[in-house]
């Protein structure tokens, strides 16, 4: 179906993407889940194009361009069928730069925003702690002002990028006694970092291929210069980036559908049953065509958010909407389109498989949909 917010750049961006992913990501993905991590030289490939600086000035190496390119990005990877793949991007490019890009110094930018965008150095952003996810304020990480130097406590668990990331940025609680929205900070934390390590990779039920650890800060000394931004003030560049990370996160999903969509379509015209092939069975040609339209909508959703975003418009209800709506359908249009594989659908051999496994993720990371369905029902309008 065809978006009216898509220009001939992005068709041509579409096309670069959707051709990097055909010749460097399918034929190579099932090794990386093997391996647990993407090779950094597809990450470097990937920088070397552009694809890690599409919002970025163009004096660091970027393009400049907005969210609607940002979220054809998201969805060319969904469609690649690998979502640890997509999650390793998609951090590094939407949910972890962005801190450095929003807040860093000129001194910042000039150290290290170069290397990011060419992929030379890879990001994580680290937040999440076993006892707080969706709820920042809570948590428990403690940064406490040494000199010209903070000294870092704490864990973070399920940091995307974790194990093999460069850069992390870091939130930590820099005030004790003030309210959890008033008492963070964001600190750049670079690999190699004394009283910094990665305490253990975890095992995952999808995203084989995308490397996701906790890490331990035991009186981790960083450099005060590497603060971003004022002190006390992280919560708002959590809250702020969260609306771009929700709505990559949707048009990840969006992608996700497709390409789950188009390879049960190949399949059900082609799989012999009953005298003739699947898609014979009204049921069947039936129930693909409504998660079809379920998906077309939802993909018009996504854009029509991203547009409203590079239009300087709040579209915070929007961007939940997206969030809630593709994190669900994702995961009804998995469980359709495995079951329409049979048997075949539940060998680890299949795309399917392991694509229905990945979007399980979807309705819990970066905002579980009962968080965003509230974010939707406190923008209701006035009665």
């Amino acid at each position: 179906m065809m978006l009216i917010y898509e220009s001939g750049d992005h068709a041509a961006l579409r096309e670069q993407i959707a051709r990097f992913i055909d010749n460097e990501v399918r034929p190579h993905g099932a090794a990386w889940e093997e391996a647990g991590m993407v090779p950094r030289d597809v990450l470097r490939r990937m920088g070397a194009l552009g694809l890690f600086g599409i919002k970025y000035p163009e004096a660091y190496g970027g393009s400049e361009q907005g969210l609607i390119a940002s979220a054809i990005l998201a969805e060319e990877c969904g469609r690649s069928g690998f979502g640890g793949f997509s999650a390793t991007v998609l951090v590094h490019t939407d949910m972890a730069s962005p801190h450095l890009a929003h807040a860093g110094s000129p001194a910042q930018l000039d150290r290290w925003f170069a290397k990011v965008i060419a992929g030379e150095l890879i990001t994580a952003v680290a937040v999440t702690e076993p006892d707080a996810g969706s709820d920042v304020a809570a948590i428990r990480t403690r940064a406490k002002r040494d000199g010209d130097h903070y000294v870092l406590n704490g864990a973070k668990m399920f940091i995307t990028n974790g194990v093999h990331a460069d850069l992390y940025f870091v939130a930590a609680k820099t005030d004790p006694e003030a309210k959890g929205s008033r008492a963070i900070s964001i600190f750049a934390v670079e690999k190699g970092t004394p009283g910094f390590s990665v305490g253990r990779s975890l095992r995952k039920h999808g995203w084989l291929c995308s490397d996701t650890a906790e890490l331990v800060f035991d009186n981790c000394r960083v450099p005060a210069e590497n603060r971003l931004g004022e002190e006390n003030r992280g919560f708002y560049a959590i809250m702020r980036n969260f609306q771009n990370e929700r709505l990559v996160l949707g048009a990840m999903a969006v992608g996700e559908c497709r390409r789950a969509l188009e390879i049960t379509r190949q399949y059900v015209v082609t799989r012999k049953a009953f005298g003739g092939v699947l898609a014979d069975k009204q049921a069947i040609r039936q129930r693909l065509s409504m998660l079809e339209a379920r998906t077309e909508a939802a993909r018009q959703l996504v854009y029509h958010a991203a547009w409203l975003g590079d239009q300087g418009r709040d579209a915070v209800r929007e961007v939940s909407m997206v969030k809630a709506l593709c994190g669900e359908l994702v995961t009804a249009v998995m469980y359709d389109c495995l079951q329409f594989h049979g048997g075949a659908g539940y060998l680890r051999e299949s795309e399917i498989e392991r694509m229905a496994r990945d979007a399980r993720i979807h309705p819990i990371g970066g905002g579980a949909t009962e968080v965003m369905l509230e974010e939707i029902a406190k923008r209701w309008p006035a009665a």
